[in-house]
């Protein structure tokens, strides 16, 4: 009987091997090898006679039909990063750190969604003692039309989908689902690009709507494949720290809407709650000293007011220590050699620490300015006046450059009651902003106290 042949599989890229290697020579990683048997292929030359001539239609000529609507998921923010809704035959995919509420915010979802139409709860790691102790807390338990179940078999999900007894199927998670014809553990590049390619199939032929929960790695991007993102039709990205502060729902690929919104929720005794007014709730402990400067970002188009804080202090060790704290630390330490150089401000034998308040992870170039007045603001003792905001990007140069949606952020501050911007300088002239050319303009006309 001859020895079924087996392959090698790097599970973190895909890349297959005749045998086993400590290392992956595709992707770098360490111990990701593991050993599967290849599916039977068959004859491909019969395969490529067997096809038939498929028959196209034109654009215009193909009629719209009932799949194109969407469920409200009951949070207006969320249904704006959404597009509009759960689009009914889309596959949505949830990611995002454990612990920072994604059961509970699909809970929530599910819950209102059941007072209409027949949703189902497949969860593959928790029981049904454990999901109904939740949905108590939440008030989710009273619907008749939210059904549960426990499974982890792709097979009998997909079937189910297919059945179009449900206009919504949530799957927590994807990591652990598992199909029969594959003998590779669950959580393995094969059993998640099959798995999820099966129950994605069944999804568009019945046009059901799918909410599959996606882990994270430690370094934070999606675990699995990284087909999995392309497979699915919107990729929701729930970031934040799961022990306090805001969390953040951001759409980072969206076919049936806009990449730019952004919900802001907070994690209450009842569940997830929307954030209304987070400028005023980030603000409202702020003590004005040196190292703090208030920032006018954009989360998405939502324009927020954020805390920048900076802590200077001499180091103790031959190697200053840098740390950052929801922003890039890689841009850090480019900001700091601009300072440096441009303003002759002596940062080497410093310890420089930032912190971004509220638990939000900046991706705004527009933070620039802030991180060096507050930086600047902590190295001399010195603090900005009361109701000052600061925007603008810093140039290797030392040129402060434009920012996107600057009367976004200006009418934010208005709003709440700040008096003056420093920003770089608009085309038309407005009272309320005062422009710098570049830093070192910047810190010595507004640092004087």
């Amino acid at each position: 009987m001859a020895k079924s042949r087996t392959l090698f599989v790097c599970q973190n890229c895909g890349a297959t091997y005749p045998k086993w290697t400590g290392r992956c020579d595709n992707c770098g990683e360490w111990n990701t090898l593991v050993e599967q048997i290849p599916a039977s292929t068959g004859n491909s030359a019969v395969a490529r006679s067997s096809g038939a001539v498929l028959k196209p239609q034109t654009i215009s000529s193909i009629e719209a039909d009932d799949k194109s609507s969407r469920l409200s998921s009951g949070i207006s923010d969320l249904d704006l990063v959404l597009g509009g809704g759960i689009l009914q035959g889309g596959v949505v995919l949830l990611a995002g750190q454990p612990g920072i509420g994604k059961s509970t915010l699909l809970l929530q979802v599910t819950a209102h969604i059941a007072k209409t139409v027949p949703v189902l709860y497949v969860s593959g790691e928790e029981s049904a003692a454990q999901v109904k102790s939740r949905a108590e807390r939440l008030g989710a338990s009273a619907s008749e039309q939210l059904h549960f179940v426990a499974s982890t078999s792709a097979d009998d999900i997909a079937t189910t989908i297919r059945s179009g007894a449900y206009k919504l199927v949530i799957v927590d998670s994807v990591q652990t689902l598992t199909l029969g014809e594959i003998t590779s553990a669950p959580g393995s590049v094969s059993q998640i690009t099959n798995s999820s390619n099966v129950i994605i199939q069944a999804a568009k032929a019945s046009g059901t709507a799918v909410v599959l929960v996606g882990h994270v790695t430690k370094e934070g991007s999606i675990a699995g494949p990284k087909v999995l993102e392309h497979l699915v039709d919107v990729v929701l990205q729930f970031e934040g720290d799961r022990y306090g502060g805001f969390k953040v729902v951001r759409a980072i690929k969206n076919r049936y809407g806009s990449t730019s919104e952004a919900a802001i929720f907070e994690m209450a005794e009842q569940g997830l709650t929307v954030v209304e007014n987070p400028s005023a709730a980030l603000l409202a402990e702020r003590q004005n000293a040196d190292g703090s400067v208030v920032l006018a970002t954009l989360e998405g188009t939502r324009p927020l007011l954020v805390e920048i804080q900076a802590l200077v202090n001499p180091t103790n060790f031959g190697y200053p220590k840098r740390t950052a704290s929801g922003f890039d630390l890689n841009r850090l330490n480019l900001l700091i050699a601009v300072l440096e150089r441009r303003t002759k401000l002596n940062l080497s034998d410093k310890d420089i620490y930032i912190n971004v308040v509220g638990g939000l992870r900046l991706a705004d170039p527009a933070a620039d300015l802030a991180v060096c007045m507050a930086i600047a603001s902590a190295a001399a003792g010195r603090r900005l006046d009361e109701g000052v905001v600061v925007f603008g990007e810093v140039g290797l140069g030392g040129e402060v450059r434009s920012a996107t949606g600057a009367p976004r952020r200006i009418d934010e501050a208005k709003k709440l009651g700040f008096t003056r911007a420093i920003a770089p300088a608009i085309g038309k002239k407005n009272a309320f902003v005062t422009g710098v050319k570049d830093l070192r303009q910047a810190l010595i006309d507004y640092l004087q106290k």
